[in-house]
């Protein structure tokens, strides 16, 4: 069992941990409310686990990500600080969500979600645009169609 932190922000949709990583300022924690306003609105439900900074541990088969202790319950919201949130201790990452410029991303890639390796484990990545919140969600909502294509709409 291995544990480590990473510059990146998780919430819980529905039973889905979702991994959000991206550079300072690109907008993880602008699409974390995001994503758990839109499941609220659809009734799903839906936590922050962590903003920001996020702890990975690999629990055999799977990688679960919780907030450091000092973090926890928090969001930045830019222009007003931090602000408190309810929150889940800790979640089953089955998704991770890489934030680039749009230039970076490919229109029309092959392979819409590539594998990524968190403490040993592989899983489904998908890439969006820093700088459209709203683009951005709605990729994520197709995303999970993919994954889970059994399971209701939560975003």
């Amino acid at each position: 069992m291995s544990t480590a932190t990473v510059h990146a922000g998780c919430v819980v949709i529905g039973p889905h941990g979702v991994l959000i990583r991206g550079l300072s300022g690109s907008g993880k924690s602008a699409l974390a409310d995001a994503m758990i306003e839109a499941a609220r609105m659809r009734g799903s439900f839906s936590a922050l686990v962590s903003d920001d900074r996020s702890c990975l541990e690999d629990r055999g088969a799977q990688v679960v990500a919780s907030a450091p202790e000092p973090l926890q319950g928090l969001i930045e919201v830019r222009g007003l600080g931090l602000q408190s949130a309810p929150f889940e201790p800790e979640a089953v990452v089955r998704m991770v969500i890489d934030l680039l410029p749009e230039k970076e991303i490919e229109r029309l890639p092959v392979q819409p979600l590539a594998d990524v390796v968190l403490e040993g484990i592989s899983v489904p990545a998908l890439q969006v645009a820093s700088d459209n919140t709203v683009a951005a969600l709605s990729r994520v909502r197709w995303a999970l169609r993919q994954l889970f294509p059994n399971g209701p709409d939560y975003l």
